[in-house]
């Protein structure tokens, strides 16, 4: 089996979750959803407001639930709303939706600093009243993140990683405590909020012929999600697609391994010179 294909424990939650993460962001039909799902890829992200929502999702996930597989899935509801009541009201409106009692995470998105207390206490008793497992923020501000690395509120961090965008590689990643993963055995070290990485193509940026290296390979989404998942730090890397081939393409990541050393340096080599560009 692929060190890829295996689910490892998020961080100090205890949720276990795929490698690859679903973002309901690019109008998939309905069945690359739950082919997904079916992979192991387990971990959907599905927006609380307009933005982010997507009806096949949502098909998807009622088609999961009524299977009887809640409890296998990871169902983080972001919110974009900076208000705590248009939070609570939006993430409400998304539960009765999917129809479900509860969403595994509360995703706070995008912040650039901490967000207000008012937020946070919101969220917290969205915890309380057991609608919601775990609060996880969203943000492009890579200096924010250290700072919340002994929040007790927020236990998931999304953030922005591919081969052109490696700030994190500085402005982050050394200040994880420890491991972020057992590769091995697929164990979270449980001292730390989950990584989750989102942009891995840096919008097919990545994979634009006309945009890397004269004479260089030009890299596949493969190779993209390979790059950001043979990171240690990274625990979940985001994909987004728009067909079912797209999905199937995307989902033979979970066949292949980490890179080595120097298909990691190929493709920091494209990434610096599209970063360049």
């Amino acid at each position: 089996m692929s060190l890829i294909s295996k689910k490892i424990k998020l961080g100090r939650t205890d949720l276990q979750a795929g490698r690859l993460g679903i973002s309901s962001s690019f109008g998939a039909p309905a069945a690359a959803f739950e082919m997904a799902f079916e992979r192991g890829c387990n971990y959907f992200t599905w927006g609380t407001f307009i933005k982010g929502r997507s009806k096949e999702m949502k098909t998807a996930i009622r088609n999961i639930i009524g299977k009887g597989e809640r409890d296998s899935l990871i169902l983080s509801l972001f919110s974009y709303a900076h208000s705590a009541f248009l939070t609570e009201k939006f993430f409400m409106k998304g539960l009765r939706a999917l129809q479900t009692p509860y969403a595994d995470i509360l995703l706070l998105g995008y912040f650039p600093t901490r967000p207000p207390e008012r937020i946070l206490e919101g969220a917290l008793n969205l915890k309380r009243r057991g609608l919601v497992r775990f609060v996880g923020i969203s943000g492009h501000n890579r200096k924010l993140f250290p700072t919340l690395l002994n929040d007790n509120v927020i236990d998931i961090f999304h953030l922005r990683y591919n081969a052109a965008n490696r700030g994190a590689e500085t402005d982050i990643f050394p200040y994880l405590p420890g491991e972020s993963k057992s590769v091995e055995n697929g164990s979270g070290t449980g001292s730390r909020p989950a990584i989750v990485s989102f942009t891995a193509t840096r919008y097919t940026s990545l994979m634009n012929s006309k945009k890397i290296p004269p004479g260089e390979k030009r890299p596949t989404a493969q190779d993209c999600y390979r790059f950001v998942l043979s990171n240690p730090n990274i625990d979940i890397c985001m994909t987004g697609t728009r067909t079912i081939a797209q999905m199937e393409e995307n989902l033979n990541v979970l066949d292949s391994e980490t890179m080595n050393d120097s298909e990691l340096t190929w493709m920091r080599k494209i990434g610096d010179y599209v970063y360049g560009r």
